[in-house]
C-alpha cells in the first residue's frame, strides 16, 4: 500500500513584484513550500509594481495572492510616499553611503507584521522576504540584525510562536548575496525577470527610468551576471 504524499508546508512570501522578492518566491517554491504571496499597496509612488506582483504570482501559480492596502502617504517622510524627488544618476559609492530619501520609515517592520498575521491565520510557520544587505541602498530594515530581531519578536508575540510545534522562521535567502548572484540563482530556478519591475519612478507606461538607485543596482547586477536585462528603459541606461 502506497503512503499518501505529505502536503507541502505553507509559507508566506512578501512579493513586491521586484527582482529580489520574485527570486525569494522562486527559492521558497524550490525549497518545497506552498507559497502564499502577500503584496502591500502602501501608497508607493511606483504602484506599477503591483501589476508586476500579480503577473509574477500568476506565473508561479501561488496558492493564494493577497494584496493588503495601507496608506503610508499619510506619514510621508520618503521620496516613495511624498512629493520628494527620487534621486537619479548616483554613483555606486553614493548609493552605498548613508540612508537615502527613498527609505520608507519602518516599511519592512510593517510588511513583516502583516506577513506574520497572514501566516498565523494560515497556520504557516515560515515567512520569506527578499531583503539584501550587499548590493542595496543602505536601508536599516534590510540588515541581518533586523531580520533576526523580528524573528525573535514573532515568536514572542504570537500564539503560533508560543504554542506552535516549532518556532516561526523568517527566511531572508538573499541577504548575503550580490545582485548578480541573486539574478543567476533566479535564472537557475526559471525566473522570467521580464515580469518584474524595480524602478522607483517609472513612466506612465511602466517603462523604467534607468537612473534611480533601484534601476542602477538592477542594471549593475545584470551587467555583472553577464546577462541582458529584459525590461524596457526610457533611455539608454547610465551603466
Amino acid at each position: 500500500m502506497h503512503s499518501q504524499p505529505q502536503p507541502q508546508p505553507k509559507a508566506v512570501v512578501l512579493l513586491s513584484g521586484g527582482l529580489d522578492s520574485t527570486t525569494a518566491l522562486a527559492i521558497a517554491r524550490a525549497e518545497g513550500f506552498a507559497p502564499h504571496a502577500l503584496t502591500v499597496h502602501y501608497g508607493q509612488r511606483h504602484a506599477r509594481e503591483l501589476d508586476s506582483a500579480a503577473r509574477v504570482a500568476r506565473a508561479f501559480g501561488v496558492a493564494q495572492h493577497v494584496t493588503s492596502t495601507i496608506d503610508l502617504r499619510q506619514f510621508g517622510g520618503s521620496a516613495l510616499t511624498a512629493e520628494i524627488d527620487v534621486p537619479r544618476g548616483r554613483s555606486p559609492d553614493a548609493i552605498a553611503a548613508g540612508i537615502p530619501i527613498t527609505y520608507v520609515p519602518a516599511r519592512n517592520t510593517i510588511f513583516l507584521s502583516l506577513a506574520l498575521g497572514y501566516a498565523e491565520s494560515l497556520g504557516a510557520l515560515d515567512i520569506f522576504i527578499g531583503v539584501n544587505a550587499i548590493d542595496y541602498s543602505g536601508y536599516p530594515d534590510c540588515r541581518p540584525e533586523f531580520i533576526e530581531s523580528f524573528e525573535q519578536t514573532a515568536n514572542l508575540a504570537t500564539r503560533a510562536g508560543v504554542e506552535g510545534p516549532r518556532p516561526i522562521r523568517i527566511h531572508a535567502p538573499l541577504i548575503h548575496m550580490t545582485k548578480a548572484q541573486i539574478i543567476r540563482r533566479g535564472i537557475e530556478l526559471g525566473v522570467d525577470y521580464a515580469l518584474t519591475t524595480s524602478c522607483y519612478d517609472p513612466a506612465p507606461d511602466a517603462t523604467a527610468c534607468g537612473e534611480c538607485d533601484a534601476c542602477l543596482l538592477r542594471l549593475k547586477g545584470f551587467a555583472e551576471a553577464g546577462l541582458p536585462d529584459p525590461i524596457r528603459y526610457q533611455r539608454p541606461p547610465l551603466l
